[in-house]
């Protein structure tokens, strides 16, 4: 399985979109680690939401149809939509 996920960082006031195969805590490692990057070098990133897809090329689709939106506002709509 894989997923796309977005992230929200605190520090940065920022969501983070992305899609992986991995395990997810894996991932969110690897963002909060000390790295060159968007998400590097802040370490408060966490999982605001996921979507998971049978294929990574469904997965990558999904991501780009995200970040295709240009809107925090409609990202944290999506991130709002699910039951707590």
């Amino acid at each position: 399985m894989c997923c796309c996920y977005i992230l929200y960082s605190d520090i940065k006031r920022k969501y983070y979109i992305g899609h992986t195969c991995d395990e997810i805590t894996e991932r969110l490692k690897k963002h909060n680690s000390n790295h060159k990057g968007f998400t590097g070098g802040v370490g408060d990133w966490v999982v605001k939401y996921i979507e998971l897809f049978e294929t990574k090329s469904d997965a990558m689709k999904r991501e780009k149809e995200i970040k295709g939106w240009k809107s925090s506002k409609r990202v944290a709509q999506l991130v709002q939509s699910i039951p707590h």
